[in-house]
């Protein structure tokens, strides 16, 4: 398995998302986790935001340490997210991850999809 483990991290984790991240870990009762930050195309911005808890990095992921806890992020997905923060945020709406991505030229008001400039071929109608 080849992976990259950066020194300056790709992505970083606000303190909110660093608890409810280790807090998510702990309710798997699991210690071997780590979150994959990916970005696919769609949305009705042109690329979309998403996260998972994996147990493994895949062939060719970025695997950044961060406060003790390891952060995947596939080679499509790392130019795209690259100096990114992602944050937890709870409101009247409801609560969940949201990314602060510096490379987003316009996002959608959802927070889940956005546009470096060069995504809206992949635009797709917001539902």
């Amino acid at each position: 398995m080849t992976t990259t483990t950066t020194e300056q991290p790709l992505v970083t984790l606000s303190e909110k998302a660093t608890s409810e991240l280790r807090r998510l870990i702990a309710a798997e009762e699991r210690d071997d986790i780590g979150l994959r930050v990916f970005v696919s195309p769609g949305g009705c911005s042109g690329l979309s935001y998403g996260m998972a808890l994996e147990e493994q990095s895949d062939d060719g992921d970025f695997v950044v340490n961060y406060a003790g806890m390891q952060v995947f992020v596939d080679e499509f997905s790392a130019s795209f997210v690259k100096g990114s923060q992602i944050d937890f945020v709870a409101g009247l709406m409801g609560a969940g991850f949201t990314v602060q991505n510096p490379n987003a030229k316009k996002s959608c008001a959802c927070g889940q999809s956005f546009d470096t400039g060069e995504n809206a071929e992949t635009a797709q109608k917001c539902s």
